[in-house]
Order: structure tokens, then C-alpha cells, then sequence
């Protein structure tokens, strides 16, 4: 696929058109935790990022946001709305571009349309200079989109999405806009990105296996996709997302530099589909909205404890936070989303209940067991 997409600024870096592909990563520290984002910040510059991405989610985190800007100037930050949209005037000063998830739009003010919202968030954007992100995940989607889909495809829902909010970004008039469609499958990553790609080849991309886990299995999954859509053209931005210790997070800049160089030199590790046999566990990135660093053991320990069934065909998933656990677990066989003080176990998309972060593990083993012992007998 010939494809050459416009340009879009992020303050000093430039995505798509004829612009090398841009490295970027997210803060996984609490955003007031001023002292250890800024850390966070600086390793992720250490390590090449063009673009770092925080977390705000109430007037706290747009306090810290300014004081982390103070600190690094010369930063390109980028910023997740999380579900406050009404937040973006209070950050957009601070920031280089904005991303919002079409998903979370009618979690506050549901009486307003969305394209009011849209208006809003591009008024601010186009005050401020800052680009934006149409973010769509598939644990998130428009539910609207959702209601109309009967089958078990979950990528055109996502795609549509994407379509319809860059369709009302184009009608006013604003084009410094990329967009990301992510799935913790890459077979659904590269399958959705070729798709929209055909529909919108103007539109930059960013790529991103969201919880794609830890290494080196999150490697491999990101590895796959990126490798898939890049050599077709596509991907503009992309984003490592891995499950790390804080002090570590600078691996996820580092392994995309990796991989966008053994593209550009013909070296490929990767088949054209990913192909998992056996116990796959997923695992999201440890950002800012995690609100346990607890979550970062648990997924290591999960893996530990449950390798005794790695040659069963069954998905753990083991999410951060609340925002996008609950819907991002459905679709595994046991999944886990993580509060402060406990965390919720669910089958498939039935609740089995919370448990503190000493009870889960037991927990976890028991449900395991019982789900092989059914399959055996079935």
C-alpha cells in the first residue's frame, strides 16, 4: 500500500507525510506524584521519546500537570482525558495535544450531544495550538456502535467510530488530528488499522497493541503488529505498550527504536499472523490511572503462579485501573481489574467479586483450576 498521510505538529515533532515515525510512551506513575512523574519524564526523554502522554483526570492533576510543564519546558506532552472532557481548556496551555476516547464522551453529561463535545474539545485545541488524538480501544467503544453490532466482530465498531469522529473534526474545519484504533489482539490491531487505512488514507496513525503485557511476550504481539503494518505503509506515531516497573518504563521508547530499525533494515522476527497456543495472559502498561503499584507485582506473580497451565488454551487478563479494566476484561476467560485496596475477578463478563491484593492470587488458582477441570470433562 502507497499511502503518504498529512502532516500533523505536535510542538516540535512532526507526524506523517514524509516524517520519520515518531516513538512515544505514557507516564505510569499517579500524575501527583509531582517529583516521581517528572522522573518518569525525564527517563522517557533519556531513552528517545518524541511524544510522552500523562494522565489527568480531576483539577488535583491539572495542578501537578503545571508544575511537571514548569519542570520540563522543552517536553512534548501530550495529555489522556480520561472521562472529564470538560478538563481539556484547564490543560491544553500546558500541553502539545490532546487525546480523548470516543468511548468516554458520554460518561459526563449524557443529555449533551457528542458532536457539542467534539465542538468544545476543538475550540480548546485550536486555541492552544495542540493536536489531537482520536483514541478508540476495543475494552471502550461508542456503545452506540456496540447496540448495532450482532455479530462477534469487534473491529468494525471500532472502526466506524473512528470514522464518524474524524468525520466531525473534518466538518469544522480541523485537520491536525491522528487517530489510533487498539486491541490486545494484533491480528485485530493489523486487521483494523488496514481497514481504516483504505477508508482514510490521509489520516495519520498511531499504532499500539494495547495490553500487550510483559516481555517478552508483549514484545513479540507489538513486534508482530507493527512489523504487519508498517511495511504496508501504515503507521505515522507508534506506542510500546508493556507491563514494567516504574524505573523501567524508558524499555517501552527503547523496544520501539528496536523495532522501527530492524524494519527500516529488512530484519524481521515476525509472521504475518499471530498465532498464541497455549495460556496467554494479558497485561495493560502500568500508567498514571493505575491506583495500586501493587498491580505491577500482581502481574509478574500471576504469570509465576499460573505456569503450570501453559499448555491451555485459556486467557488471563490482568488490568490496572477502572477506567478501561472492566470493559478490557470481558472478553478473557478469568480477568482481573485492580481498585486501591482490592481486586475485582471476573469470568468472561460475569463478576465473581473483589478481593484484597493478598486473597487474589488463591482466588485466581481456584477459578483456574475449575475452568480446566470443565473443559476437561467437556
Amino acid at each position: 500500500m502507497t499511502r503518504q498521510t498529512r502532516e500533523v505538529r505536535i510542538g516540535n515533532v512532526r507526524i506523517g507525510g514524509t516524517h520519520p515515525i515518531a516513538v512515544q510512551s505514557m507516564t505510569a506513575t499517579r500524575t501527583q506524584d509531582i517529583a516521581a512523574t517528572i522522573r518518569q519524564v525525564e527517563l522517557l526523554e533519556a531513552a528517545g521519546a518524541d511524544v510522552i502522554r500523562i494522565a489527568v483526570d480531576n483539577p488535583k492533576d491539572v495542578a501537578a500537570l503545571a508544575e511537571i510543564r514548569a519542570a520540563r519546558p522543552n517536553a512534548n506532552l501530550s495529555i489522556d482525558l480520561q472521562e472529564n472532557y470538560r478538563l481539556a481548556e484547564k490543560v491544553a496551555p500546558f500541553v502539545q495535544k490532546l487525546r480523548y476516547n470516543p468511548g468516554h464522551l458520554y460518561h459526563i453529561e449524557r443529555e449533551k450531544p457528542v458532536q457539542e463535545k467534539v465542538r468544545y474539545l476543538v475550540d480548546v485545541a485550536r486555541a492552544h495550538d495542540c493536536a489531537m488524538r482520536i483514541g478508540v480501544n476495543a475494552g471502550s467503544v461508542d456503545p452506540a456502535k456496540l447496540a448495532k453490532t450482532t455479530t462477534d466482530d469487534s473491529i468494525t465498531p471500532m472502526i466506524e467510530s473512528a470514522a464518524e469522529h474524524c468525520a466531525m473534526l473534518d466538518d469544522l474545519g480541523f485537520d491536525q488530528y491522528c487517530v489510533s484504533i487498539k486491541d490486545s489482539d494484533p491480528n485485530k490491531v493489523i486487521d483494523a488499522n488496514i481497514r481504516f487505512a483504505e477508508m482514510r488514507p490521509d489520516v495519520p496513525l498511531h499504532l499500539g497493541v494495547t495490553e500487550a503485557g510483559m516481555p517478552p511476550d508483549g514484545i513479540i504481539k507489538t513486534r508482530i503488529a507493527f512489523e504487519q503494518l508498517i511495511t504496508r505503509g501504515i503507521g505515522d506515531t507508534i506506542r510500546v505498550s508493556l507491563t514494567l516497573p516504574f524505573e523501567k518504563k524508558g524499555d517501552e521508547i527503547t523496544v520501539g527504536h528496536q523495532i522501527l530499525d530492524d524494519i527500516k533494515s529488512g530484519r524481521f522476527r515476525s509472521v504475518p499472523r499471530f498465532e498464541h497456543k497455549g495460556l496467554n495472559i494479558i497485561s495493560c502498561p502500568s500508567c498514571s490511572r493505575v491506583e495500586n503499584e501493587a498491580f505491577i507485582d500482581l502481574a509478574q506473580n500471576v504469570r509465576e503462579m499460573s505456569a503450570y497451565a501453559k499448555e491451555h488454551d485459556i486467557t488471563i487478563a490482568v488490568m490496572g485501573c477502572r477506567v478501561n479494566g472492566p470493559g478490557e476484561t470481558d472478553d478473557a476467560d478469568l480477568g482481573m481489574w485492580c481498585a486501591p485496596s482490592y481486586v475485582n475477578l471476573k469470568r468472561g463478563p460475569q463478576s465473581l467479586g473483589h478481593f484484597t491484593y493478598d486473597e487474589i492470587l488463591g482466588k485466581l488458582r481456584e477459578e483456574l483450576d475449575r475452568l480446566i477441570e470443565e473443559r476437561q470433562i467437556a
